[in-house]
């Protein structure tokens, strides 16, 4: 299962960062330069989002739900990588 940390995820250049949680919470706050796409989005309309091409990383609120998504997208053959700790981890951190 691939898993990255706040602080490797800081470090990545032009990192696809999406955002699962609902829109509302997004928009209190979000790491920046993420996207937001909605967990239930992406389950349902994963083609349309993602392709088999890039690497995307996503975090929720705690970093749980993020990482079962990613084990689910990985499954149909994306490259997804889940944020330890998801946001709460990156508001800890970086304030």
């Amino acid at each position: 299962m691939d898993t990255i940390s706040v602080y490797g995820l800081m470090e990545i250049d032009n990192a696809i960062i999406i955002d699962i949680r609902n829109f509302y919470y997004y928009n209190l706050g979000h790491i920046k330069g993420a996207i937001s796409i909605p967990s239930y989005n992406l389950l349902n309309n994963h083609n349309h989002y993602l392709n088999k091409v890039n690497r995307y990383y996503m975090y929720c609120d705690t970093g749980e739900q993020s990482l079962e998504l990613v084990r689910r997208l990985n499954l149909f053959g994306y490259d997804t990588v889940s944020v330890i700790g998801g946001y709460d981890e990156y508001k800890r951190v970086f304030g």
